[in-house]
């Protein structure tokens, strides 16, 4: 068996999701990281188990023509891909999601996805910063070990700016109890919020040190907020103009480049005056869109207490929506009248659910829906393999499938499915 710290020299075969490439020594399965297929590497071995060995390259021997440089640390969050030209990486997605619906859902694609591409730098709108030592920054990946978040390229270079100067004021200001920060900004970031998460209440003084940094608009710290604590996008959607508000807190798609290009895609999907329910409906952005670009009847479910006041919030300033504050599978469940009139065999569903897919249940209810049209966005394209196989065997069939490069440098793609009852 092999042990950690043994060097190999591996063939690297093909991706795998999650990030490392698979190579094979012996007929045992080498998950690789910082490989790209059709390389020849020398590899440490990290840790080993009966099924598979995972290992890091230290070595190319023989490079692939889409390695290049990366003037950072490849490990710090968010640049696992870093090291691989980026039309590879966009292949290599493709090559994952259609990896994960023939192995895991049993589904054949006739062809690799495609993957809309976004601009590798300033890209992120959201994003976790977490304090150690009174330091600011991401976690390399699978440690507690902070990096610099500036040199992973994913903030645009004012976020950077505002980042170092929140860092210093903390150190200066001996704010040790503080333990991890949200950031949020909208796509034009004229409005930046910071949620700040401490195991000590944060005075009143000190908080307002913080929101007077410059390029802020606001701090959240408990139930305290000084400034603002939502930003609010205006998103193009159809050549027209969506605007939607969402707090610090809240889940909100993290590109700013591809933000109106995955709303178009998932409105487009959606026929005029569509009977549509939006489950995992966040502060509603497919309903905003639906309703407004498409003259859809939505009724838009969210559990979290936080992401449904601004579902509340946006479907309040317009007609055609009606938003449920309640778990999917409770609403799914239940009676209730919007439950009830959005049955249609004629109805649209929408879902968008966390990284864990659907549970059983709520994908049982959608089922019992009978819509005729599931459009299902997914963040993790294992979950959505599994999930697609269950719709597979419910009379569903896939009619189309795109994806979205949300998070360039990652292993991360956004797919969206649509599924026509059969």
């Amino acid at each position: 068996m092999l042990i950690p710290g043994q060097s190999l020299t591996l063939t690297i075969e093909k991706p795998a999701a999650g990030g490392r490439m698979i190579a094979r020594h012996d007929g045992q399965v080498v998950l690789v990281g910082g490989a790209i297929p059709g390389e020849r590497v020398r590899a440490r071995v990290q840790r080993a188990t009966r099924k598979v060995v995972y290992a890091e390259t230290i070595s190319v021997d023989e490079a692939s023509a889409d390695r290049r440089a990366w003037d950072g640390d490849i490990q710090c969050g968010g640049c696992l891909y870093g090291h691989i030209a980026y039309a590879r990486q966009l292949d290599i997605k493709a090559a994952v999601i259609a990896d994960a619906f023939g192995r895991i859902g049993r589904i054949v694609l006739p062809s690799p996805p495609s993957i809309a591409p976004s601009p590798e730098s300033g890209y992120r709108m959201r994003a976790r910063l977490h304090v150690r030592g009174l330091r600011l920054g991401f976690f390399r990946e699978g440690t507690h070990e902070l990096c610099e978040p500036r040199q992973t390229r994913q903030l645009l270079p004012a976020t950077a700016d505002v980042v170092e100067r929140v860092g210093a004021l903390i150190r200066s200001l001996n704010l040790d109890a503080i333990r991890e920060i949200e950031l949020a900004e909208n796509a034009d970031a004229s409005a930046r919020v910071l949620a700040i998460d401490s195991v000590l209440p944060i005075d009143q003084q000190r908080l307002e040190e913080i929101a007077a940094v410059d390029g802020l608009t606001g701090v959240v710290s408990a139930a305290r907020t000084v400034g603002e604590a939502h930003v609010v996008d205006t998103i193009d959607i159809e050549a027209a103009k969506v605007q939607l508000r969402r707090h610090v807190l809240a889940f909100f798609q993290g590109n700013r480049f591809l933000l109106s290009n995955l709303a178009a895609h998932v409105v487009g999907e959606i026929e005029t005056g569509a009977h549509v329910i939006d489950l995992y409906a966040g502060g509603g952005l497919f309903s905003v869109a639906a309703a407004e670009r498409r003259g859809a009847d939505v009724v838009a479910v969210e559990g979290d207490r936080i992401a449904a006041a601004d579902l509340a919030a946006n479907s309040s300033v317009r007609s055609g929506i009606t938003p449920v504050h309640q778990a999917v599978e409770q609403f799914l469940n239940g009676t209730s009248s919007e439950r009830r009139g959005a049955g249609s065999v004629h109805n649209v569903v929408i879902v968008d659910p966390p990284r864990t897919g659907m549970s059983q249940e709520a994908l049982g209810g959608v089922i019992r829906l009978g819509a005729s049209r599931i459009v299902y966005v997914s963040c993790d394209v294992a979950t959505l393999a599994r999930d697609a196989r269950v719709l597979a065997d419910a009379g569903y069939r896939i009619g189309g499938i795109a994806g979205f490069d949300l998070f360039p440098n990652t292993p991360h793609v956004e797919t969206v499915v649509t599924f026509n009852r059969a």
